[in-house]
């Protein structure tokens, strides 16, 4: 059964144990369909230098090389076989605070896929 949260965009909340500019770690709220996020990549808004987060443990994600300034998601998202690239361009502000959940601008609706339709003859 997919998740729905009607009217609502991934989110981002900041946690706790951030430390501001050295450590950031942020929980992802909101996430819609049948999907799992497997990766994510956090860079200054506007830049191609992007930085791998680690999965900390469940839904929260961090990372001690932290840009500087305004920033920016990418998101693989994986729904059954394949995964895709979902980018959220402008999520935290330069003056990002603990606690506080940010809009990504995004929604993850996609629906896992039962089999691989095409690699599928139906014979078994």
């Amino acid at each position: 059964m997919p998740c729905e949260y009607k009217n609502q965009n991934l989110a981002v909340r900041v946690e706790e144990s951030s430390q501001k500019p050295y450590y950031l770690a942020i929980k992802l709220l909101y996430q819609g369909g049948q999907t799992e996020i497997v990766a994510i990549d956090v860079a200054q808004v506007g830049s191609s230098n992007w930085s791998f987060m680690t999965r900390n443990y469940g839904a929260v994600w961090d990372t001690s090389r932290v840009p500087n300034g305004a920033l920016q998601f990418r998101f693989v998202v994986t729904s059954g076989y394949d995964g895709k690239w979902v980018w959220a361009k402008n999520v935290l502000p330069a003056d990002w605070k603990i606690g506080v959940i940010y809009d990504s601008g995004v929604q993850i609706t996609d629906i896992a896929q039962e089999g691989c339709s095409p690699c599928d003859d139906g014979n078994w």
